[in-house]
């Protein structure tokens, strides 16, 4: 009783007419002493959610919906909230009908408007539905419609103006741009010019635009996304025409240019305070993060010239074993990409350049993935600084999301390897080490997409100390196997 006036709190039901209504709220669905279980007969259930985006939710979501509307002889009404909420998180908007076992609606997914609707008429007293079949969606097509949903929420509730990339050539950064090129293309699709602008409070760029709606959205992906290429005598010419070939096609605002000069700075600097020369045999990991960090500087001028959002192009692998230069290569407002394993973005590009029509990839999509920061007669490449891309994503998903020991590990792995198993202990020992020395890098890391079943996000995933003793007991009974 408040002020006089009683209120009935926990479980209740409205009546409608000869309709009976009840209610879960979100995760109430998903627990065993689930609110339905106690309800009296209803002849509807209702529940609003807040479910996060990630690989197959939706799956589990829409069998769940269905399963609830069997059990419970009822028809079920899930909606959910849309858009990209708080920064990290997305939410697809999907809305579920299903009566008695059988899914009878259903929207569309990620759409760019504030909301959605979808209607189905329900006849209580009959069972004579019309059932639509659950589907299974690639993974790929999830990813684009999350990201660039994540994207366009981010940078209007952000009040940006665009998006600046730095953009070698490679797949990560390439990917980067895609996904940003495809914001724009599919939200203007959807919302039409005028309400894009509107929506992003980019109305004053209306001025600057004319001809066709190609012509005109073509404007303003050049407005609203810079790159650069930023290159030292390390730098390749295929990762240079890599980066101009897809900055050109989806009609970006390219620059490059060269940091040598900074770099050499910065070297002889040190050089002179600590007497003796830096050399590739003895400062190998310090004359390539110099290359990394003098970038950081430039590239944040023009993302504060633009009031754009920079963008870090790192992927979940690189992450989880610390392959990346602090306050260099990870500068930057805002980590689409971070939520995905390597080889997912290296298989995506590829499934893009074919599905999505960027022809423009074929020449990123043939280059081995490399830092480019030793010089060129050492041949860098990603995978042998770490190990394969295939092999790391196993160990992110068998150490990180399940949660398995080293050794628990090499079991399940040794029988898919087809190395020698030495070889699979010190990949499997390389990664646990790495994980636990890189955790302060994690830390630090900017804001990403929740993407997958899991990340390594230690805000709002997986919590580890920055100090440990880095599984050191588990790491030598692992070694001790051969």
């Amino acid at each position: 009783s408040l002020n006089h006036k009683d209120y009935t709190i926990g479980l209740s039901t409205v009546q409608i007419k000869n309709i009976t209504i009840g209610f879960e709220i979100c995760e109430d669905a998903w627990v065993t002493n689930r609110p339905a279980r106690n309800l009296e007969k209803v002849d509807l259930i209702l529940n609003p959610s807040a479910s996060h985006f990630g690989f197959g939710k939706s799956l589990e979501r829409q069998e769940l919906v269905v399963k609830s509307s069997s059990h419970f002889n009822c028809t079920y009404l899930y909606t959910n909230l849309l858009g990209n909420e708080s920064g990290q998180i997305i939410f697809d908007g999907e809305v579920l009908i299903a009566k008695n076992g059988k899914l009878l609606a259903k929207n569309k997914k990620f759409q760019f408007q504030d909301v959605t609707l979808v209607t189905h008429e329900i006849d209580f007293d009959s069972d004579a539905d019309s059932e639509i079949t659950i589907q299974v969606v690639d993974n790929n097509v999830l990813f684009i419609k999350a990201v660039t949903l994540g994207l366009f929420d981010y940078m209007r509730k952000s009040h940006s103006q665009g998006f600046v990339i730095s953009l070698s050539g490679g797949a990560d950064s390439s990917c980067c741009l895609v996904i940003v090129s495809e914001m724009i293309k599919r939200a203007i699709s959807e919302l039409g010019i005028d309400l894009f602008l509107q929506k992003t409070g980019m109305l004053h760029l209306k001025k600057e635009l004319s001809g066709n709606e190609q012509d005109q959205i073509a404007k303003i992906s050049s407005l609203l996304i810079t790159c650069a290429y930023q290159g030292t005598q390390n730098s390749s010419k295929e990762t240079f025409q890599s980066a101009k070939l897809i900055a050109e096609s989806v009609n970006a605002e390219f620059h490059h240019w060269n940091v040598d000069e900074q770099v050499e700075k910065s070297v002889k600097q040190i050089e002179n305070k600590i007497g003796r020369k830096l050399t590739w045999g003895n400062d190998d990991i310090t004359l390539q993060n110099i290359q990394a960090r003098v970038r950081s500087p430039i590239i944040w001028m023009l993302a504060n010239l633009k009031n754009a959002l920079l963008l870090v192009t790192s992927n979940r692998s690189e992450s989880a074993v610390g392959y990346a230069t602090m306050d260099g290569d990870t500068s930057g407002s805002l980590a689409p990409i971070a939520g995905v394993s390597k080889i997912f973005i290296l298989n995506w590009m590829k499934w893009a350049e074919v599905n999505l029509d960027y022809s423009s990839l074929s020449k990123v999509n043939k280059l081995i993935p490399t830092a480019e920061l030793r010089p060129g007669d050492q041949h860098q490449s990603d995978e042998e600084d770490l190990m394969p891309y295939s092999l790391l994503g196993r160990l992110e998903e068998l150490a990180i999301a399940k949660g398995k020991s080293p050794t628990q590990v090499y079991d399940e792995l040794k029988k898919e390897y087809l190395g020698n198993e030495a070889e699979l202990v010190q990949n499997i020992t390389k990664f646990y080490s790495l994980w636990t020395k890189n955790q302060w890098k994690r830390e630090r890391s900017a804001p990403s997409f929740n993407l997958d079943i899991f990340n390594i996000n230690p805000r709002s995933w997986y919590r580890f100390p920055i100090l440990s003793s880095g599984f050191k007991e588990e790491l030598k009974n692992l070694n001790s196997l051969i």
